[in-house]
């Protein structure tokens, strides 16, 4: 994983709720055995009118929207089914950060855990990114370290994330990473424990 320290970046806005993970990544492309080349089939059924036709009505395919890295969303966002690919998907088309008023738990935690940053707001404070996000030039700051969402005219909200996570996040470790800052330790004990004859 990449660390997460501050990133600044465009925002688009999905004023859609319970988005489900069947819709961020649609089961038949769940079969690719490697965490890349989901970003071209996430949302494929609303992105796409046949596979080889843009929707140009679906939010992410508006020009303003072109190069976004921060996708804001409305309640309950990654309901559905366990999927891992869903916060690969989003990844890998560029996305570094969702912002919703609420997540379902398992999508939120699978996002912590491969370096997607979920964060969430108040209702109210969505709705007023929703309705900024229209703007082609509509950027958001985040920190991490500060736990700050703000975009430079006035908005500025925290947020809060379990402080393990957040720590795994600003270094840019999953858990096998973590277990590697414990080799020496390890080595000691299966030296104690399991000596070599």
């Amino acid at each position: 994983m990449q660390p997460f320290t501050i990133h600044k970046g465009k925002v688009a806005g999905l004023d859609r709720a319970n988005v489900d993970t069947d819709q961020i990544i649609p089961k038949q492309f769940l079969k690719r055995i490697e965490r890349t080349g989901f970003g071209k089939f996430l949302f494929y059924d609303w992105r796409y009118i046949n596979e080889h036709t843009l929707n140009p009505d679906f939010e992410l395919n508006r020009p303003e929207n072109q190069g976004a890295t921060i996708l804001v969303a409305n309640e309950n966002f990654g309901c559905g089914s366990s999927r891992e690919h869903a916060p690969w998907a989003l990844q890998d088309y560029g996305f570094k950060a969702v912002i919703a008023p609420s997540f379902a738990d398992i999508f939120y935690n699978n996002c912590l855990k491969n370096g997607l940053l979920p964060i969430r707001l108040a209702k109210q404070d969505v709705e007023y990114l929703l309705q900024e996000s229209v703007r082609a030039d509509y950027e958001l700051t985040i920190s991490l370290e500060e736990q700050r969402v703000y975009d430079g005219t006035g908005f500025d909200r925290t947020f809060d994330i379990d402080p393990y996570r957040k720590q795994l996040m600003l270094k840019g470790w999953d858990e096998i990473d973590l277990t590697f800052v414990y080799e020496p330790y390890i080595i000691e004990y299966e030296k104690k424990h399991h000596p070599v004859s």
